[in-house]
């Protein structure tokens, strides 16, 4: 069962994410697009580059931490996402996908090019 905060704290570490993404230069082109496939929470352009980014917190890292929350099927769901997305807003630019994992202390992880969709 979801704590009653979980959504305000989820929201609030996509900010955390966003604000540092732009610190490096990406600029926010769409937040939480939703389809029946899954939940992009961040798309930006890096430069040249679309990029889809998955948000992950973890306040422990027990089971593996935030980035290795993102297994296969997470993957094929946000490869999904980003295919509809990408029908609404069509674009010639190259797309990649990237994971920033936020730990329990804020610390940022950001795994460009995460994974890649064959």
């Amino acid at each position: 069962m979801a704590r009653p905060n979980q959504g305000a704290l989820g929201e609030a570490k996509e900010d955390l994410a966003r604000r540092y993404l732009e610190g490096q230069g990406l600029r926010l082109l769409a937040r939480n697009h939703r389809c029946r496939h899954g939940e992009i929470d961040l798309v930006m352009r890096d430069g040249g580059t679309l990029v889809f980014v998955e948000v992950r917190y973890r306040s422990s890292e027990r089971f593996g931490g935030a980035a290795a929350s993102v297994d296969a099927h997470k993957q094929r769901r946000l490869a999904a996402a980003a295919g509809h997305y990408l029908q609404g807003h069509p674009s010639p630019l190259a797309c990649r996908f990237d994971v920033l994992a936020i730990g329990a202390d804020d610390r940022m992880e950001w795994i460009r090019n995460a994974f890649s969709v064959e």
